[in-house]
């Protein structure tokens, strides 16, 4: 049986910026924020893909997004995609960057 394409898993206007998602996943959001932020993580894939990545890979430091910017760096969007299809059966992409990175780190 195939993974399910992921053509739609991208952000969207409902979903919370990436510094939202960050300081939800160290613990920096109100008690309120933090329970809308998980409900909407049950829900969409991305933003829980996101999640998951910093949870792997810790930023040094919050930085300030501009108002309305939902956009993705590509390397997180890459990363999401592959935890995505991890999680579907197919490792064969997050094997391919975790080796990727194994190289880099080498060097």
């Amino acid at each position: 049986m195939r993974a399910p394409k992921t053509t739609d898993f991208c952000k969207n206007e409902d979903c919370p910026s990436s510094n939202e998602l960050l300081e939800f996943q160290v613990g920096e959001l109100s008690k309120r924020r933090s329970g809308e932020v998980r409900k909407h993580l049950s829900t969409c894939e991305f933003c829980e893909a996101e999640v998951a990545f910093y949870t792997h890979y810790p930023q040094e430091e919050l930085q300030t997004e501009p108002a309305g910017d939902n956009k993705i760096p590509a390397p997180l969007f890459e990363l999401a995609e592959a935890l995505l299809r991890n999680r579907n059966g197919d490792n064969r992409t997050l094997d391919s960057l975790l080796n990727e990175n194994l190289v880099i780190d080498k060097v």
